[in-house]
């Protein structure tokens, strides 16, 4: 029986008696395991009502709140179901990554040293002390427990990466270079390494090398737009508008209307003298400034030049 067939099957018991809370309960947990969100959150809900003491409701209703992204209310749920049974600790570890998405990393911090108080081979805990570092500022930090989850599972392909993104930010690009190549030994197809190790090589000088790894990144995410970006620079500043205009022109097939990218065409256009288009990009930037790093009033001015000569 499939999922759906259940979940109707269940519908239609509990239409018969709505008294009936296992069947609810059962309910419930199918919903939330079938991504019906908001159905689940309702009736556990309701069973909360019932069952005022059974923590497995409420770290449900967390787990509801919190694929709903509504994390203030997650947060509460899951503080009581930790109040109604403290040594349970799966309620423990997603109030921390509750408090990541609330950019509350102490407390992130707190509940992820707490399950490993309870398992301290926990890699994933590790892993996440190391991401509120991170998110904190705290490379050196963040370094340590992204090596501490590697010691435990060097399969982790995210912790490689951000150890390779703290090397690059320390300006290790060799070091950076040997975790990035470690990504894509485990996963081939990770996008971000290339991406990575294509702006290490730009950086560098290594045109060629950069384009290579450019070109991977787009053949396994051809939405990023950031790859686009720096491949439409690059050919930009080799001179090879025609390819420069066809990068752009796909970034914004594939990535949708985007400030920046509508930026960089008017930057090709008025280099190659097209000043009318480049007028006519740069006000599509403006109509798209919540994807422009630019500043509106920059982008404005360089209008008013164009229209004032």
């Amino acid at each position: 029986m499939s999922k759906l067939d259940k979940i109707e099957e269940l519908q239609n018991l509990l239409h018969e008696d709505a008294s009936n809370f296992q069947v609810r309960r059962q309910l419930a947990v199918l919903l939330l395991d079938s991504g019906y969100n908001d159905e689940a959150l309702q009736h556990f809900l309701y069973l909360s009502q019932i069952f005022k003491t059974d923590s497995t409701i409420y770290y449900n209703i967390g787990i509801a709140y919190e694929k709903l992204k509504k994390f203030d209310k997650a947060e509460s749920a899951y503080i009581k179901a930790i109040e109604l049974a403290p040594d349970e600790v799966d309620a423990v570890y997603n109030l921390g990554l509750v408090y990541i998405e609330l950019k509350n990393y102490n407390k992130a911090i707190d509940c992820f040293n707490r399950v490993l108080e309870t398992d301290e081979n926990d890699s994933n805990s590790y892993f996440n002390i190391g991401i509120a570092n991170f998110k904190k500022g705290d490379l050196i930090e963040a370094m340590d427990n992204f090596q501490q989850t590697i010691d435990l599972n060097d399969e982790d392909i995210y912790a490689h990466f951000y150890i390779g993104n703290i090397y690059k930010e320390f300006g290790d690009n060799d070091s950076a270079i040997e975790a990035f190549n470690k990504v894509l030994k485990i996963s081939p197809d990770y996008s971000w390494a290339y991406y990575n190790l294509g702006v290490i090589a730009y950086e560098d000088g290594q045109i060629d090398k950069a384009l290579k790894y450019l070109d991977k990144t787009l053949e396994c995410n051809p939405k990023d737009s950031e790859a686009y970006k720096i491949y439409a620079k690059i050919l930009t500043k080799s001179g090879d508008y025609d390819n420069a205009t066809n990068i752009i022109k796909a970034a914004l097939k594939n990535c949708g209307q985007n400030g920046d990218l509508f930026y960089i065409y008017a930057q090709i256009k008025k280099i190659s003298g097209d000043i009318e288009s480049c007028v006519k990009y740069l006000n599509k930037a403006l109509e798209n400034n919540d994807t422009l790093s630019i500043l509106p009033k920059t982008v404005k001015d360089e209008i008013n030049i164009f229209v004032a000569e």
